[in-house]
């Protein structure tokens, strides 16, 4: 029996579909094994979002091709550069976005002898959706229900890499996400490029998928793993906030909090769009999680832009922040633009919006001491506690207790522990 291994870089999509590839070449007849472990071939999923992804997924290629397997290379980094992947020495496969859902095919052909070492496509033409979706235990799946981007903003590689946003239709995803409740799985993360777009391929929108997977019995817990925010309509804040099902979690890709900034990045919205959604999801559910990307450094933000944007998203109620600084990509139209800052420029305003990332997490946390919360309890066990998140992604820690694995428990908050960790109580 040949041995496949994976190495997933990048977003919980790519997670999806490398779990969903997975299962398909087990049932061709491989058995997966871990990535440190002897395989016959390797396949590392790549990311190219930023240049620190490339970088990574170098690193990943380079160990694997030491190991004297086949190595195969699929993802975003292999559509949007497929000569450099290939001009790596023991690199057999480079698949682009049309080819890797083909993935067992490839494989098989390179026992066949098989020379053709790069399967390139036009972007374009991409225009097939492949269902996915990961399980790692019976906490939490990541369940694809979207792919590609219609944005094309001015940063962004993603739209190059996998194409126009497209979908499958509302009661294919209720079918898997039945098929995962199936499994004994109680949370279901929605994943995709920009899942607020659902739809666009089936005249259908994203409201609509949620009303019908909340009726799927066995599912205790969805969370919307990130959605734009001229996508979130009143209605499906309040749907989230009537569901007993829709986590009190809310990711919003905001960028930055600059209007300047955000018309040279080719964002669909101004920064009162963001703070109009952060204000409705807080007036109807005070204790929600709400966490926020922003990028800094971008081509021309001044000093006096990103104080502007700094104060800006200080004075919103936000719980956590995902700061990155800008990094160039090929292909984009910001590539080009005039106005680029130093690493170190990028560096310290990083850091600022770090700290105040922590400041905003640490004051949220607080707010809900001595609050009752929802948890689904993770396996891992460690020092005699068990993990878990609560329905607005506050992780707690509580004694172990086998039964309590996987199934969805009331607790109180109590205190928090070191790295915002905090003790919790069970509600009997």
């Amino acid at each position: 029996m040949r041995k496949v291994a994976f190495y997933t870089l990048g977003c919980k999509l790519n997670y999806a579909e490398s779990s969903m590839l997975q299962r398909k070449f087990e049932q061709s007849g491989y058995q997966k094994v871990s990535f440190d472990a002897e395989a016959d071939v390797f396949v590392i999923n790549t990311c190219s979002v930023t240049q620190v992804a490339d970088k990574k997924c170098r690193q990943a290629i380079k160990k694997a091709t030491s190991k004297g397997a086949k190595v195969v290379v699929i993802g975003c980094y292999s559509q949007l550069k497929p000569e450099e992947i290939a001009a790596i020495e023991g690199v057999d496969l480079v698949l682009g976005t049309a080819d890797k859902f083909k993935l067992v095919e490839h494989v098989e052909s390179l026992w066949n002898g098989n020379a053709v070492k790069i399967h390139s496509c036009d972007i374009a033409s991409v225009n097939s959706y492949e269902a996915s979706y990961s399980i790692s235990d019976r906490t939490r799946a990541f369940l694809k229900v979207q792919d590609g981007c219609d944005y094309h903003c001015s940063y962004c590689t993603i739209p190059l890499a996998r194409g126009s946003s497209r979908n499958e239709d509302i009661s294919s995803v209720v079918s898997r996400a039945k098929e995962i409740a199936a499994k004994n799985t109680k949370e279901i993360v929605l994943t995709g490029v920009n899942i607020g777009d659902f739809g666009k391929t089936t005249g259908e929108n994203f409201f609509e998928l949620v009303k019908q997977l909340d009726k799927v019995e066995g599912i205790e817990r969805y969370r919307i793993s990130s959605i734009e925010p001229n996508l979130i309509h009143d209605e499906i804040i309040d749907f989230v906030k009537s569901s007993n099902r829709f986590a009190h979690h809310f990711h919003i890709p905001l960028q930055s909090g600059c209007d300047k900034i955000l018309a040279a990045m080719g964002r669909r919205y101004k920064r009162e769009v963001f703070a109009a959604r952060v204000k409705a999801i807080k007036e109807v559910m005070p204790y929600a999680c709400i966490g926020a990307d922003v990028i800094v450094g971008f081509p021309g933000e001044t000093d006096d832009d990103f104080m502007d944007a700094f104060e800006f998203i200080k004075s919103l109620p936000v719980s956590y922040l995902h700061v990155f600084p800008f990094s160039e990509r090929p292909n984009t139209k910001a590539f080009d633009m005039k106005g680029k800052l130093s690493p170190q420029v990028k560096e310290r305003r990083s850091k600022a919006l770090i700290e105040l990332g922590n400041v905003k997490k640490e004051a949220f946390i607080q707010e809900n001491i001595g609050r009752k919360e929802t948890v689904i309890f993770e396996s891992k066990l460690k020092d005699g506690q068990m993990h878990g998140f609560t329905s607005n992604y506050i992780k707690v820690s509580a004694p172990y207790d086998k039964k309590l694995i996987a199934a969805l428990s009331a607790v109180t908050l109590d205190e928090v522990l070191d790295n915002m960790l905090v003790k919790a109580s069970i509600v009997s």
